[in-house]
C-alpha cells in the first residue's frame, strides 16, 4: 500500500471568493495610495429581508406625509380652538385649571367677573399668554357673551375656572367637531362620566329639568346642567345668548336643538371643587333653568308630533351610551 497524498494547500482548494475574508480581496483603504483611495460613500439605509427581497428600511428622519386612501379625500386642516374661562374670585383654582390646558388650544381668554382676589394677577404668571377680560356686566352669562364675543378662533369651548372640569378632555370635544358635530357638551351620565361631587338634590334636579327637555324639545339627553360644552364660533349667532346667569348653559343646549344643530354628548368626570365655596344655588338656579326652557321652546305654529322626534333625534348623538 503506497504512502497516503499530502494534503492539498490551501491555494489550491476551489473557494468561492465570498467564502474568503474580505482582505484576501481588498486592501484596507488604508494600505492604498492616496491616489487610490476609494472615494467616500454616505451609509444607506439597513435593508431587511423577506424572502428573496431586499427591502430598505424606512428613514426614520423624513417626514411623515398624510397618505388618503381615496382620490376624492383631502387632507384634514386643523381648526383653532380659543377657550373661554368665566372666573370670580378663583385665584386659588384658577393656577392648576390654566396647568392642564392641553396643546390643541390656540388661546385662552379668561374673563374676569370683578374678583376681589388675585385671580387676574394669578392668571397672568400661570400663562403669560393669556387674555384677561373685564366683564362689562354681572352674572355668568355676562362674563360668557363677553368671552364668546372676544373669541378669534374656529371653535369654542367654555369650562369653569374652579377645577370641576379637566381640561385635559378637551380633545375629546373637539373630535366631534371636527367630525361634522355643531355643538357639542358633556354629559356626567353617560358611560366613562361620572360625578365626584354631585349631591342627591341637583341629581333629582336634573332629572326633572330633562324631562321637560323631551317633553318641549322632543329630544332625549342625560345631562343639562353642566357647563363643559364646545361649540364653531360661526353658529355663535345662531345660538343667540342673552341670559344673564347660571341659566345660559341651559339656554345654549335649548337654541341649539332649536335651531336644528347637530348636537352630541361626550362623556365627563366633575370633580369636587378644589378650594372656595360654589357659587350654585341648586334651587333658585334650578327654577331659572325651568323658566328658560319653557320660555325658548320651539314655537312652530303647529303641535309638533312623534313623529317629528326622528328627524330631530338623527342629529342627536351620545358617545358611549347611557349608563
Amino acid at each position: 500500500m503506497g504512502s497516503p497524498l499530502p494534503p492539498p494547500a490551501l491555494s489550491s482548494l476551489p473557494v468561492a471568493p465570498s467564502a474568503l475574508p474580505l482582505t484576501a480581496f481588498s486592501p484596507p483603504p488604508s494600505a492604498l495610495p492616496p491616489s487610490a483611495a476609494p472615494p467616500p460613500t454616505s451609509p444607506t439605509p439597513p435593508t431587511r429581508h423577506q424572502g428573496q427581497a431586499r427591502i430598505a428600511a424606512p428613514d426614520p428622519t423624513a417626514a411623515a406625509e398624510p397618505r388618503l386612501r381615496r382620490a376624492s379625500d383631502t387632507a384634514r386642516v386643523r381648526h383653532t380652538v380659543s377657550l373661554v374661562i368665566p372666573a370670580q374670585n378663583e385665584a386659588r383654582n384658577i393656577a392648576w385649571v390654566l396647568e392642564q390646558v392641553p396643546s390643541c388650544v390656540d388661546e385662552v381668554l379668561v374673563v374676569d367677573g370683578w374678583s376681589s382676589d388675585a385671580t387676574a394677577r394669578m392668571a397672568e404668571l400661570c400663562r403669560p399668554s393669556v387674555r384677561l377680560l373685564a366683564q362689562p356686566g354681572h352674572g355668568k352669562g355676562d362674563a360668557l357673551r363677553a368671552g364668546f364675543a372676544a373669541a378669534r378662533c374656529d371653535y369654542v369651548v367654555m369650562m369653569d375656572a374652579d377645577g370641576s372640569m379637566w381640561p385635559g378632555e378637551i380633545p375629546h370635544f373637539l373630535h366631534f367637531l371636527d367630525h361634522g358635530y355643531d355643538f357639542v357638551k358633556g354629559s356626567r351620565f353617560v358611560a366613562g362620566g361620572g360625578s365626584q361631587d354631585l349631591t342627591p338634590i341637583r341629581s333629582l334636579g336634573n332629572r326633572a329639568l330633562l324631562t321637560a327637555v323631551k317633553a318641549l324639545y322632543h329630544a332625549s339627553l342625560t345631562d343639562l346642567c353642566y357647563g363643559f360644552c364646545a361649540f364653531r364660533r360661526s353658529f355663535l349667532d345662531a345660538l343667540d345668548l342673552h341670559a344673564p346667569g347660571f341659566e345660559i348653559e341651559t339656554e345654549m343646549v335649548a337654541h341649539a336643538l332649536r335651531s336644528g344643530l347637530r348636537v352630541a354628548e361626550v362623556p365627563s368626570l366633575e370633580l369636587p371643587r378644589r378650594n372656595g365655596r360654589s357659587h350654585l344655588h341648586a334651587i333658585a338656579d334650578g327654577r331659572r333653568v325651568l323658566r328658560t326652557l319653557v320660555a325658548e321652546r320651539p314655537r312652530t305654529g303647529r303641535r309638533e308630533t312623534p313623529a317629528d322626534a326622528p328627524a330631530q333625534a338623527s342629529a342627536m348623538y351620545r358617545a358611549g351610551g347611557p349608563r
